[in-house]
């Protein structure tokens, strides 16, 4: 019984002087020092180090004489640090804290700006991705974002970026539009593939992407017999891209997308991931 009660009395002074340790170490900073300390990591690339006392510095001084900048590093040290989902929720925060704030249009087009790359992730630094072939949700958003900008601040130093990248937005969201086309012209389903080229002309008509909508609209219109419906496409191929390859030195169009293919009954039930090699 007294080695039981000896090792109750050692893991309860364990316990205390763990306790006593784990205080010290959170010992509270001078506001002014987080704040240093933070500027200096940013300085210095050092972000992770820059979030901690940022961190802190909202956590004990919420209301400090530092508390607006704090906010808005923290959103930039987040989305230096790639916590791009981090740095939105911190634009938000700046944004319900300080509606009226001379920077609310930098927490406005940082909150954009991590939209605008939230999609894409780490993999597509280091590996080949299509972003045209990916779901567009955090590009829509990004798309939001932004315009909500320009619509409360058109002359911000932050508006012309913004304008661009909404405009990149738009040309991704048609190029999207022409991979799914090009993936039922695979599948032999031409009115979808019709369909999503018809969408790309009708709502992105300044996007590149329009030139091979039209393409694949001479071609699945031809292919459902609507003439008439193709020979519009081709003039406004002609009009608008007349250097395309898709028409010859005469103008005359040349159909090159849709060959039938035949086959198997695998490579249909499986879409073509099986069979047909």
């Amino acid at each position: 019984m007294r080695s039981v009660v000896r090792l109750l009395l050692l893991a309860t002074t364990a316990l205390l002087i763990s306790a006593c340790a784990s205080n010290q170490e959170e010992e509270v900073l001078p506001e002014q020092t987080y704040y240093e300390n933070a500027r200096d990591a940013m300085s210095s690339g050092n972000f992770n180090e820059a979030e901690e006392n940022l961190d802190a510095l909202e956590t004990y001084y919420p209301f400090g004489r530092y508390a607006e900048q704090a906010q808005m590093d923290l959103i930039y040290a987040r989305y230096q640090n790639l916590d791009l989902e981090g740095a939105r929720a911190a634009a938000d925060r700046f944004l319900r804290l300080n509606p009226q704030s001379e920077h609310a249009d930098y927490a406005m087009y940082m909150r954009g700006l991590a939209s605008y790359n939230l999609d894409i992730g780490l993999a597509a630094r280091y590996f080949p991705i299509d972003v045209s072939a990916r779901d567009p949700g955090e590009q829509r958003q990004a798309f939001r974002d932004f315009s909500d900008l320009l619509n409360r601040y058109p002359n911000s130093d932050y508006a012309p970026d913004a304008r661009q990248r909404m405009i990149a937005i738009r040309n991704r969201m048609a190029e999207l539009e022409v991979h799914a086309a090009r993936y039922y012209i695979k599948r032999e389903a031409y009115v979808a593939a019709n369909n999503r080229a018809r969408y790309v002309v009708e709502n992105y008509s300044t996007s590149p992407a329009v030139e091979e909508a039209l393409i694949i609209l001479v071609e699945t219109f031809r292919f459902m017999k609507l003439n008439k419906a193709a020979d519009d496409s081709i003039a406004l191929l002609a009009e608008n891209f007349p250097d395309s390859n898709a028409l010859d030195d005469n103008g005359e169009f040349v159909p090159t997308l849709l060959k039938r293919e035949n086959r198997s009954l695998t490579s249909v039930v499986t879409f073509g991931l099986i069979g047909d090699e």
